[in-house]
């Protein structure tokens, strides 16, 4: 059985949900300014940034603002349509910081230590295995990045067991609003081909 797959799967949710959600952020938005969840998380220009669960695009115009022309912001999500949103906000926009990324749910196309902030909004719920999710953010992640998580719809307790138990993250601080996490950073973790030569 291919396991990428099955994960995959498992973490996508259908097109049709992924569709009503959509529209119901759409209504959510014409109330309350989704972008202003984003503004106090820490990020700075020039900034590398990546939108981890980034689904219709909620916060990458905002996100792009933040880390300006000198900065990047990855929008990573599990689901092409989400992919699809995003290029259509890139082009309206002129967004030139941004880059989509379609993620099989285990592992995405960012290089090593590359982020200086991840951000996982209302999603960690969805993630079938919170240790492989959390191990591919920390690889992503620079030694002094952070991640900013919500528990998604799950109990904050819940969320800060699985993050503490995978053993890849320290918890800064938490808020009303979500966890700030640094990376555990172990030099051969890796890169266990050197421990042979």
């Amino acid at each position: 059985m291919n396991t990428t797959s099955a994960s995959y799967k498992t973490d996508r949710m259908p097109a049709s949900s992924f569709k009503i959600m959509a529209w119901l952020f759409r209504v959510f938005d014409l109330f309350r300014n989704a972008e202003s969840r984003i503004e106090g998380i820490g990020i700075k220009p020039g900034y590398v940034v990546v939108d981890w669960g980034c689904g219709p695009g909620r916060y990458i115009r905002k996100a792009s603002e933040l880390t300006g022309e000198n900065g990047l912001v990855y929008a990573v999500d599990v689901h092409e349509l989400a992919i699809n949103a995003v290029s259509k906000i890139i082009d309206k926009y002129t967004l030139r910081n941004i880059t989509p990324v379609l993620t099989d749910g285990r592992t995405v196309d960012i290089d090593d230590d590359a982020a200086d902030l991840v951000y996982a909004l209302d999603m960690f719920h969805m993630v079938n295995d919170p240790n492989e999710f959390l191990r591919e953010v920390n690889r992503i992640t620079k030694k002094n990045g952070v991640l900013i998580i919500e528990d998604g719809h799950q109990s904050r307790a819940k969320a800060k067991q699985k993050i503490l138990l995978s053993g890849d993250w320290t918890i800064l601080e938490e808020n009303k609003q979500y966890l700030k996490c640094r990376p555990i950073k172990v030099a051969l973790k890796y890169d266990s081909i050197n421990l042979l030569s």
